[in-house]
Order: structure tokens, then C-alpha cells, then sequence
């Protein structure tokens, strides 16, 4: 398994479209890939359930990222989140 820390950097916090380029991205993978907000779980490769996770700058969030292609997965969705959610 990996993970990693992602702080919401986007003054608008979690919304469509970066949700939508982070969904994007999971969906190239096999791996099971998780979005964690405080204690609960979000499936990333979920568009609903991505742009409902509530999200507000500076919130710390945790990745998780679980199958044969992990390690290329949480690299590529962590370059996502950087881009995507940059503000």
C-alpha cells in the first residue's frame, strides 16, 4: 500500500473540476484507490463521491493507493492533486 498527505491548496476547496482530472487519473489504474477525509473513506474513482468529500483549503487529506500498479498510480495522482488543486 501507499499513501500520502495532500493539504487543499485551492481557495475554493474540493470542486468539479480538478475533481474531475483526479477521477480521471484513478480510473487509468487497477489499483483500489482511496480518498480520506478526517475518518472517512471516499472511492476516487467515484466522481460523486470525490466532488462530495468536503474539502476546504487547507485541510489535510490522505491517499490511498492499494493493487498491482500502486506505486505508478500514487505518483501519478499526487502530480494530479499538486496540478489540479493548485488554486
Amino acid at each position: 500500500m501507499k499513501e500520502f498527505v495532500y493539504v487543499m491548496q485551492d481557495p475554493q476547496g474540493n470542486h468539479a473540476r480538478p475533481a474531475g482530472e483526479v477521477v480521471a487519473t484513478a480510473k487509468k489504474y487497477t489499483s483500489k484507490t482511496s480518498l480520506w477525509v478526517k475518518d472517512k473513506s471516499y472511492d476516487l474513482k467515484k466522481l460523486l463521491m470525490v466532488m462530495g468529500a468536503p474539502i476546504n483549503k487547507g485541510d489535510e487529506v490522505v491517499i490511498r493507493v492499494e493493487g498491482d500498479d500502486e506505486e505508478a498510480c500514487a505518483k501519478d495522482l499526487k502530480e494530479t492533486f499538486d496540478r489540479a488543486f493548485k488554486g
